[in-house]
């Protein structure tokens, strides 16, 4: 009778996987732009920027940007003395188009910056906005072999049904995203205030664009300075970095 249920619960598991859906996330438009445009947007590319890493200054805020291949995640992915024993899994699909920030306030003033803010645009007339790892997450659990329902309803089957001492469900189901979610959590770039003498760095994560664009601009906007006393800025910086584009 055990294996009538375990057989009961593996087809469970085969409709699952063709009946789940997309999150209601992905079910955007992944930029604003030409509607053309939107069916080539989002798909595996092996992209090869150049320069990879440049530099800007401006009122002593140092910006540094350097394209985050998928072998650069991987290599910083890998580093277990960053992420401990999350270490190993590159959170990100070849659908994602990821850069590492660095930004070094080296003025006398605190700077306030904000992520979300940040865009890429491309020369298609496209304009990305940066994932959260809601996005990240939500297109990983579509990818999975098992729908997050589905999920669910094998998990909770109790041992008693099967005379097992030992969470069935739990043993035929690969583990929960929690490493993709925490590896994204740890190294995002942050929003928030950063005081004179402080470098904080991380990385910001975009819909991968059409593979035939030639070129792409990586706009870091909106970094506020020169508060007054109503804490309000005086002053707002943006940072423009241009990249040739040479997919194989």
């Amino acid at each position: 009778m055990r294996w009538i249920f375990i057989c009961a619960l593996l087809m469970i598991g085969s409709v699952g996987c063709s009946m789940k859906q997309r999150s209601a996330l992905l079910l955007e438009r992944f930029a604003r732009g030409p509607i053309e445009d939107a069916p080539a947007i989002g798909k595996r590319t092996d992209w090869q920027l150049e320069p990879a890493t440049q530099t800007s200054t401006q009122k002593q805020v140092e910006v540094t940007v350097t394209h985050a291949s998928q072998q650069y995640l991987r290599t910083f992915f890998g580093n277990r003395k960053l992420f401990g024993e999350f270490a190993g899994q590159n959170p990100y699909f070849p659908q994602h188009l990821v850069f590492y920030v660095k930004i070094a306030n080296r003025s006398k003033e605190r700077i306030r910056i904000s992520p979300s803010d940040f865009a890429l645009v491309d020369d298609h007339g496209n304009q990305y906005s940066p994932l959260n790892v809601d996005y990240v997450t939500a297109y990983a659990e579509y990818r999975a072999p098992v729908s997050t329902m589905t999920r669910g309803i094998l998990e909770e089957a109790r041992p008693g049904y099967f005379g097992f001492s030992v969470p069935v469900g739990k043993i035929l189901l690969p583990s929960k995203p929690k490493a993709r979610f925490a590896l994204i959590q740890q190294s995002s770039l942050q929003t928030g205030t950063m005081h004179p003498g402080v470098m904080h760095d991380g990385l910001v994560s975009f819909w991968s664009p059409d593979k035939d664009v030639k070129s792409l601009q990586l706009l870091i906007t909106n970094i506020k300075t020169d508060f007054n006393a109503a804490d309000l800025p005086n002053t707002t910086l943006e940072f423009a970095f241009t990249f040739r584009t040479d997919n194989p």
